[in-house]
């Protein structure tokens, strides 16, 4: 990503192998972008887990489908977009991973964490696309670089 672009969009194949490579994409992003180290890291981990629902939840594992992911920088805020080609969720039925029922289980967490980690999550159907997710970290100026042209 060259520093005037504000937007990278990669379209990955539905495999875990790629939860890396949208990992690696994510920092590269972020520090563009101009965040912090601990910002750096907590967009990582939401991109982490929302590739993996992605993958593993939306398409089901099925190579043949892809994720589409989109981030794009504004003066305030890094926003980022991960669609898969499932059928979605209802975010209700999610089951809260804290209440004591939920405690030992070894999954559940991601969608707490990623709410945990960006400043907004929104889920939404696209007709005949799939299932979009969509997380906002804001940038706070004490994260920012002051010798960093933000873009436009």
């Amino acid at each position: 990503m060259n520093p005037e672009s504000n937007v990278v969009e990669v379209t990955l194949e539905s495999d875990l192998k790629n939860v890396e490579v949208a990992e690696e994409i994510s920092l590269k992003v972020a520090s563009t972008a101009g965040f912090g180290e601990e910002d750096q890291h907590r967009i990582e981990m939401a991109v982490h887990e929302s590739i993996i629902n992605a993958i593993w939840h939306g398409n089901k594992n099925d190579s043949s489908k892809s994720v589409w992911l989109r981030f794009q920088i504004h003066r305030d805020r890094l926003e980022i977009r991960i669609r898969d080609q499932g059928n979605g969720f209802d975010l209700k039925k999610i089951p809260d991973p804290l209440a004591d029922e939920n405690l030992l289980n070894v999954s559940g967490r991601g969608i707490f964490l990623i709410r945990s980690f960006m400043d907004e999550f929104r889920v939404e159907q696209v007709a005949g696309a799939g299932t979009e997710v969509t997380m906002v970290k804001r940038r706070d100026s004490g994260n920012s670089d002051p010798t960093r042209r933000d873009p436009p």
